[in-house]
C-alpha cells in the first residue's frame, strides 16, 4: 500500500524548518492533498504536539498515507477530501497545509482550497502552500520553465501559478499575506494568515 515520492524524500526536511517556526505550538492541522502520506508521517513525528489531519480524493493514496502514519498516535484517519468541493469532512482546524499541488490541478483546485480553508480556520488561523511559482518581473528558472511546458502540455489547465495571482485570491477569501520563504530548488513557501471579518489586506512580503 505504501507509495513513495521521491520529491517528497527531498524536501520534507526543508518544509519541515519552515513549519516548526511558523504552526502553533498546539491544534489541528489540516494537510489538503497528502499524496503518497510521507510529508505527514515526518511532520507528525518531528511535531507531536500538533494532532495532524492528513485528507486526499484518490483512494490509492489514502491506503498510502495509513500506512505510512501507522502507529503515530497524533494523526488522525485520513478523510476522503476533494479541495473542490462546496463542503469538506472537516468542520474546524488551527492550520491548513497544502504542498505541490495547484500547479498540477485546474484554477478552480487553488479556489476550492481558500474557500475550505476560510470556511475551517478561525481569525488567525493559519494556511501554507508549498511549491514552484511564477513571480512578476521575473524569468522562470530554467528547470522550473520545462517543468511549466510539460504541465501545460499534459493538461493545459495545469500549470505554474503566480504568486501575485495567488495573493489576490487569498485576499477576495479574506487572508492576509503572504509571507514569501524561498526554498531549495526554485520553489517557495507562501505563509496566510485568515483575517478578522471585514478585514482585507493585499499586501506580502519578498524577501527579494
Amino acid at each position: 500500500m505504501r507509495l513513495d515520492s521521491p520529491s517528497a524524500l527531498r524536501n520534507w526536511a526543508g518544509i519541515l524548518e519552515v513549519l516548526r517556526e511558523w504552526l502553533p505550538p498546539a491544534g489541528v492541522v489540516l494537510e489538503v492533498a497528502s499524496g503518497t502520506g510521507q510529508h505527514v508521517a515526518q511532520f507528525a513525528a518531528a511535531l507531536p504536539d500538533l494532532c495532524w489531519q492528513p485528507s486526499d480524493p484518490v483512494a490509492e493514496h489514502r491506503a498510502s498515507i495509513n500506512d505510512w502514519c501507522a502507529g503515530l498516535a497524533n494523526v488522525l484517519p485520513v478523510l476522503d477530501l476533494d479541495a473542490m468541493a462546496a463542503n469538506w469532512p472537516i468542520r474546524a482546524a488551527d492550520a491548513v497545509l497544502c504542498i505541490n499541488m495547484i500547479h498540477i490541478a485546474p484554477w478552480a483546485a487553488a479556489e476550492g482550497l481558500f474557500a475550505g480553508a476560510a470556511r475551517v480556520l478561525p481569525p488567525g488561523g493559519k494556511l501554507a502552500l508549498y511549491g514552484p511559482f511564477r513571480r512578476a518581473g521575473r524569468a522562470l528558472e530554467p528547470g522550473n520553465s520545462a517543468f511549466d511546458a510539460d504541465l501545460r502540455q499534459r493538461d493545459p489547465a495545469w500549470g505554474l501559478r503566480s504568486v501575485e495571482s495567488v495573493a489576490a485570491l487569498a485576499d477576495d477569501f479574506g487572508f492576509g499575506g503572504p509571507d514569501v520563504v524561498p526554498m531549495p530548488a526554485n520553489n517557495l513557501t507562501l505563509l496566510f494568515q485568515r483575517l478578522p471579518a471585514n478585514s482585507k489586506d493585499l499586501s506580502y512580503t519578498d524577501p527579494h
